[in-house]
């Protein structure tokens, strides 16, 4: 007996996010249907006109503002920042530079520059430990 392997779909918002791009903004064909992983695939591999337009222009969801401003999801929001932008609105902040967002890029650099420094050490730290085992 042979046993049928069904389709792996999706929720569109779950594709959307793994497209990098603002459930809304996609087209209603897109939001009311569900997505199988060879979509989704061939949506990545050639995307269509929608898509990258929505790549170039948005608007972005907040994971996408945030990694183009530099700064965290939390920071956005201490920011003020909660709706999507687009690629005009998110320059435009780049070049305004208001203080919570000067803020926010020198608290993620802090951050990310602990992160290495804590993962030099643990790599040290298992490097040592193995060296231990083997004397």
């Amino acid at each position: 007996m042979t046993q049928h392997q069904s389709t792996q779909t999706m929720k569109p918002a779950t594709a959307a996010k793994k497209l990098g791009v603002y459930l809304e903004a996609t087209p209603a064909e897109f939001r009311e249907g569900v997505v199988s992983r060879a979509q989704l695939t061939e949506l990545q591999a050639d995307p269509p006109q929608w898509l990258q337009d929505l790549r170039a222009h948005g608007p972005h969801p907040r994971p996408v503002v945030a990694a183009k401003l530099g700064v965290s999801i939390a920071g956005l929001a201490r920011g003020g920042v909660t709706e999507p932008l687009t690629t005009e609105q998110i320059e435009a902040l780049k070049q305004e530079q208001p203080e919570w967002l000067a803020k926010e890029r020198a608290t993620q650099a802090e951050v990310r520059t602990e992160t290495v420094r804590i993962k030099k050490k643990r790599a040290e730290e298992a490097e040592k430990a193995e060296r231990d085992t083997r004397d």
